[in-house]
């Protein structure tokens, strides 16, 4: 394969374009080789670059067929039932947060709320320091 023409950023010639635009227009590359590059200038750093698709050879976006809207429907249900109290959460639970926000506050407060003695209590002595509990500094 010959050297691909580069060009700069916003400068590329009529007739080309990249992967999302061509999605944009309901296009995919359809197995043509990379036409062409662009490249955006960084300081510091190698630049950015996009591969361009000739507009004229790309074929249609392939249509979902509905075992694939079912599959994703399936998916994307899975993405928002909580992993803890097993709830549809009405929205996609964000995977830093692994659970529904009701879940975790109820388990944020059973936490709180623990016996005295048992898992996350701490005795007032520890929490104490140097100080007594009348507040006078003891040490």
């Amino acid at each position: 394969m010959g050297a691909l023409p580069v060009y700069r950023w916003r400068l590329a010639s009529d007739g080309l374009a990249t992967r999302r635009q061509l999605r944009a227009l309901g296009l995919r590359p359809g197995g043509q080789d990379v036409a062409a590059q662009v490249e955006r200038p960084r300081r510091r750093r190698d630049p950015l670059v996009a591969y361009l698709y000739r507009i004229d050879t790309a074929k249609p976006v392939r249509p979902m067929t509905p075992a694939k809207w079912a599959a994703l429907a399936k998916a994307n249900a899975a993405r928002r039932i909580c992993p803890e109290c097993r709830r549809d959460a009405g929205y996609v639970i964000p995977p830093a947060l692994g659970m529904c926000t009701p879940g975790r506050l109820s388990r944020r407060t059973a936490r709180r709320i623990s016996p005295v003695g048992g898992p996350g209590h701490t005795p007032p002595t520890a929490l104490a320091g140097p100080y007594s509990r009348e507040g006078v500094l003891t040490a």
